[in-house]
């Protein structure tokens, strides 16, 4: 049985660290031999700080995956442009994206040193940023994050590819949101109500024919023809300064179709027109694909 990595359907913590890696040139073998140690490393920390309730993650890009390995997942894709005549969602690759993610923050950072000891010279760092609980798991907007987020065993479900050599890895998209706290906090309560459609304070949802078509739940929470939700994982934080923050978007589903159709609705792109109006306040300025393999995959480096 293909073992999932720990990170992907990890319940929330206090704490994470991302960071967002290119491979060097010529250095994919070395990389590879360092990504099969990369459960050990994990299982480590969480043996050594079993308060810290740590966990980690690591995927590989759609760009960079036939430079590793000698079989693809069927639908690994680079991440879907997505644009509208006032907005367009950020293209950035990266080669490698790692979560951790704890409820101490000395041990994810213990994390990133044993983690760039092995990749030293093989890698270059592209990002890092840290996000933080806020609240009661709230967005920096002030309404909590990830209710939909699926529960207990369902969250495998959503999240792990279920059977063939790709069983228990997920398809992962990332997005860093920087949000426009000063935009945003000039509107009154039933307009920032209204554009993600739900109460801000209760956590409750509008009934489905008081959303507008441009609010935000409207616009992600799709079903199927033939009627089934089009879940999604959520790992999500909110993350930044006080100059500047925001969201750290991750998707983990057992098909990126989920996520690609969300994107297609948040940017009016799928045929019906409606954009969710929660962009004017927030911008994507990141956007990436991935795929996260089982530690199975990873031990055995990429064999299938």
């Amino acid at each position: 049985m293909m073992q999932a990595q720990s990170g992907i359907c990890a319940e929330p913590n206090l704490h994470a660290s991302y960071l967002m890696f290119d491979i060097a040139a010529g250095q994919e073998a070395d990389v590879r031999q360092a990504l099969a140690h990369f459960p050990e490393l994990c299982r480590d920390l969480e043996t050594s700080f079993p308060d810290a309730a740590f966990s980690g993650l690591v995927a590989i890009g759609a760009a960079v995956w036939d430079r590793l390995y000698t079989h693809r997942p069927p639908e690994l894709q680079p991440f879907p442009p997505s644009a509208s005549p006032q907005f367009q969602a950020a293209v950035t690759p990266f080669d490698l994206f790692v979560q951790f993610r704890a409820d101490r923050f000395d041990v994810l950072h213990l994390a990133g040193q044993r983690l760039m000891a092995r990749l030293a010279g093989r890698v270059r760092l592209r990002e890092e940023y840290r996000g933080f609980r806020f609240l009661d798991f709230r967005d920096l907007t002030g309404f909590v994050d990830g209710t939909e987020n699926p529960q207990g065993a369902h969250r495998a479900e959503v999240a792990l590819v279920a059977e063939g050599p790709y069983a228990g890895g997920s398809y992962l998209h990332v997005q860093r949101y920087v949000h426009n706290m000063t935009h945003w906090q000039r509107l009154a309560l039933k307009e920032q109500e209204d554009t993600i459609g739900r109460t801000k304070q209760e956590n409750i949802e509008y009934a489905s024919a008081d959303k507008p078509q441009t609010s935000h739940i409207k616009r992600v929470n799709l079903k199927s023809a033939d009627g089934q939700s089009k879940e999604i994982l959520r790992q999500s934080m909110p993350w930044g300064t006080l100059e500047e923050q925001g969201l750290y978007f991750i998707s983990c589903c057992r098909t990126p179709t989920h996520f690609n159709d969300m994107l297609d609705s948040m940017y009016g792109s799928n045929g019906q027109g409606h954009l969710d109006h929660l962009l004017r306040y927030t911008r994507p300025v990141t956007g990436a694909a991935f795929f996260a393999p089982s530690e199975t995959f990873l031990q055995q480096g990429g064999v299938i």
